[in-house]
């Protein structure tokens, strides 16, 4: 009798075509990139979009993304309604992956269409694209772990 070893990446069988294409497809509707956000920003006019950064006002100081809304998530509750227009989707961020996405949840919850920036500002910081400080604007040079350096985009 032969006996077949299942590794543990396979131990749990992939999704069917079809299954998986429905969930990156939904994930889309949640998820957007930090190249896509800057390019929609950079190419003038109106981006369809506002930008909200969620980390506190310590971390906003440090650093933020250009023309980002800043709202605490502490503050989202009592803020949103004077700061968001419910017919404007939200794109939102925080510090990185390591974020929780409690600003995300809060502003659908009060009825938000609600994107997140995967990466967050580490990977705005890390792509190469210029941040705000109360000192003026600053740029690091790109992370080549996370960009191809020559067009300014992830490469997939």
């Amino acid at each position: 009798m032969t006996t077949t070893t299942v590794n543990t990446v396979l131990r749990v069988a992939p999704a069917s075509p079809a299954v998986a294409a429905a969930h990156f497809r939904a994930s889309l509707a949640l998820y957007t990139d930090v190249s896509d956000v800057a390019a929609a920003l950079a190419s003038g006019g109106d981006p369809g979009f506002v930008l909200v950064d969620s980390r506190a006002s310590e971390a906003w100081d440090q650093g933020h993304v250009p023309g980002a809304l800043h709202l605490p998530t502490a503050r989202i509750a009592e803020r949103a309604a004077d700061l968001l227009d419910p017919a404007v989707p939200v794109v939102t961020y925080c510090w990185g992956p390591g974020c929780d996405g409690a600003a995300r949840a809060a502003l659908a919850e009060l009825g938000y269409r609600v994107k997140e920036m995967l990466g967050g500002f580490e990977y705005w910081v890390r792509e190469g694209y210029a941040y705000a400080t109360p000192g003026g604007r600053e740029r690091r040079a790109a992370d080549p772990l996370t960009t191809v350096v020559d067009s300014g985009a992830c490469g997939c």
